[in-house]
């Protein structure tokens, strides 16, 4: 099953690939990696999760921005590559949660994209990972995502 048929079959589906919001570009090719600019959970142009995580947001919302976060990310990669087949694995994730002072369960939150990646990819889904709690991201989003990814041509 291609990664793409085994998103439909999670009720899923890529967004637009978002826009770079500044001097920057969403993905960058060196060799068989890609480096994934961080992504917002945004659809359409649009935030769908804001606000801090103790406070607007609790842990199961916030997973599902992270989740926002992961497909928009698929949304660039496949952009860049044509397809999702090309896809060797997920390397490396950066997760960043908009949390209250203290909080301390940014791994559950980054896993709604750590799920995600390895519903998609099955065992090449798996990665290392960093899953920070940060004060503030742009627009006031509840997570980001960033991402490194082997691909094959």
């Amino acid at each position: 099953m291609s990664p793409e048929q085994r998103l439909a079959e999670a009720g899923l589906a890529l967004p637009q690939p978002p826009a770079a919001a500044g001097s920057y570009v969403p993905v960058v090719r060196t060799g068989n990696l890609l480096y994934c600019a961080g992504t917002l959970p945004m659809i359409d142009g649009k935030l769908t999760h804001s606000g801090q995580v103790g406070r607007e947001q609790t842990v199961q919302s916030a997973a599902k921005a992270a989740e926002v976060c992961a497909l928009n990310t698929l949304a660039n990669v496949k952009a860049a590559l044509g397809s999702l087949d090309r896809v060797s694995r997920i390397v490396f994730v950066s997760g960043y949660v908009n949390a209250v002072d203290g909080f301390a369960d940014s791994p559950a939150v980054i896993n709604g994209a750590s799920d995600l990646f390895v519903r998609v990819f099955g065992e090449a889904g798996r990665h290392a990972r960093a899953a920070v709690a940060v004060n503030g991201l742009p627009k006031g989003a509840t997570a980001e995502i960033q991402a490194v990814v082997e691909v094959r041509d």
